[in-house]
C-alpha cells in the first residue's frame, strides 16, 4: 500500500484543489473549510419535486455534518419516503489499483471482512454499515464521479435524486431546512418545525457564533499546524462553549423555549466530544460531563425519539482515530466509554425539574 503524504503542502501553495478536510489548511497552520458546491434546493414547482421515493441520503455517522441530516429525517418521519446508505468509518484508497493517493469513505455491507486504515494498520468490521443501493457505488467519489464533478471533495453528507441520476445538493445544513419543511405532505411528523419563523433571528443569532466557533472550531483546533493557529481556535472553542453553559443555566434550549434545528446542530459536536475532540483534537480544557447545563442538555437530546439512532460512537471513534494518518499513523482507538460502560448520555437529564417541560 502506497505512502499516504502530505496533500496539504500542495493545497496551501496553491497547487492543488482539497479532496478532504485534511488538505484544507492555509499557509499559516490554519484549517480553512471550503464552501460546499452543491446547492439545488427541493421545492415544489421546481425541477426537484418533493416525491416519496425519488431521493436518497448518504451518509456517514461518524461525520456530524451527516448525522443532523440523519436526524432531521429520522424526526420528520422520512423514513420511508427517503432512501438511506451508510459508509464504513474507516478511510479507504478511493483508487486502490492506481497511484492516487486520495483516501475517502467508502461503502461495505454488515457481513464484509473488515477494513483496515488506510497504513495498513488494525481491523475495523462494517457493523450497521448500509451498501449503496442505488448506484452500486464503492466509494463516495465514485458518486462525484458519475456526476462529472469538477471540484474534486468527496464529502457526505449527499443528497441525491434517483430520478434524474444527480446531486442535488451536499450542504448539510440545506438539507435539513428541505427536510425540515419541503416533504411535509409525505412527512409522518408535519407539525414539527426545527426552523419556526418567530424564532428565525434568535436560531440565525446562533448559528452565527456555534458554527465557527464549536462546530468548526473544534477542526481548526485539531488540524491546526502551528501552535498560534491551534491556540486562537482552541480558546475559541471553549469560549464558547461557556457561553453556551452560561445560556442553557436560563433557558431550556439554545435559541430559547423550542427544540430547534439551532440545539441539533450545537449537539452533533456535544455528543462527540469528549470521546474524540478533547483527545484527538486536543481540545482538553474541560470535557462536557463536566458542564451541568451541557452535559443535560446533551442528553435530553441524546434521548429523543429519532436522535439517538443517528448517534453511532463506535463509527464515530473508529473514524476519527484510523482515517487520518498524520494525526494517528497506527490507527490505535482509545478505549474511553465502551458500550460496556455508563456512557453519560444515557443517564436521566435533569432539565425538566430544572427549567420546566418542553415547549416544542
Amino acid at each position: 500500500m502506497g505512502k499516504v503524504d502530505d496533500p496539504s503542502q500542495a493545497f496551501h501553495s496553491g497547487q492543488a484543489k482539497a479532496r478532504s478536510a485534511l488538505d484544507e489548511m492555509s499557509g499559516t497552520g490554519e484549517f480553512k473549510r471550503t464552501d460546499s458546491t452543491y446547492r439545488d434546493h427541493i421545492k415544489k414547482g421546481t425541477r426537484f419535486e418533493p416525491e416519496a421515493g425519488r431521493y436518497h441520503l448518504y451518509i456517514a455517522y461518524a461525520c456530524p455534518w451527516a448525522s443532523r441530516c440523519l436526524a432531521v429525517r429520522n424526526l420528520k418521519g422520512l423514513q420511508d419516503a427517503i432512501g438511506l446508505s451508510v459508509t464504513h468509518s474507516t478511510w479507504q484508497r478511493t483508487k486502490p489499483d492506481t497511484d492516487d493517493e486520495h483516501c475517502g469513505w467508502a461503502f461495505a455491507s454488515p457481513g464484509d471482512a473488515p477494513l483496515q486504515s488506510s497504513t495498513g494498520y488494525g481491523e475495523f468490521p462494517p457493523t450497521d454499515c448500509i451498501p449503496d443501493t442505488v448506484n452500486g457505488a464503492k466509494f463516495v467519489r465514485d458518486l462525484y464521479e458519475k456526476v462529472d464533478d469538477n471540484a474534486g471533495k468527496y464529502t457526505v453528507p449527499i443528497l441525491w435524486d434517483k430520478k434524474e441520476k444527480t446531486i442535488v445538493n451536499n450542504e448539510s445544513s440545506e438539507i435539513m431546512r428541505m427536510f425540515n419543511s419541503e416533504f411535509n405532505n409525505i412527512a409522518k411528523n408535519p407539525d414539527l418545525d426545527l426552523y419556526p419563523e418567530d424564532l428565525r433571528s434568535a436560531i440565525d443569532e446562533v448559528n452565527s457564533w456555534v458554527y465557527p466557533t464549536i462546530n468548526n472550531g473544534v477542526y481548526r483546533s485539531g488540524f491546526a499546524t502551528t501552535q498560534k493557529a491551534y491556540e486562537t481556535a482552541f480558546g475559541e472553542v471553549f469560549a464558547s462553549l461557556d457561553k453556551a453553559e452560561s445560556i442553557l443555566s436560563k433557558q431550556r434550549f439554545i435559541a430559547g423555549k423550542r427544540f430547534t434545528e439551532a440545539d441539533l446542530r450545537l449537539f452533533v459536536t456535544l455528543i462527540r466530544f469528549d470521546e474524540v475532540y478533547a483527545v484527538y483534537f486536543k481540545c482538553n480544557k474541560r470535557l462536557i460531563r463536566e458542564y451541568p447545563n451541557l452535559r443535560n442538555y446533551t442528553s435530553e437530546i441524546y434521548q429523543m425519539p429519532g436522535i439517538k439512532e443517528s448517534v453511532n460512537m463506535s463509527h464515530i471513534k473508529m473514524h476519527y482515530y484510523t482515517s487520518h494518518p498524520k494525526l494517528n499513523y497506527y490507527a490505535v482507538v482509545p478505549k474511553g466509554l465502551d458500550g460496556t460502560d455508563n456512557q453519560w448520555w444515557e443517564e436521566p437529564h435533569n432539565r425538566d425539574s430544572h427549567l420546566g417541560s418542553v415547549d416544542v
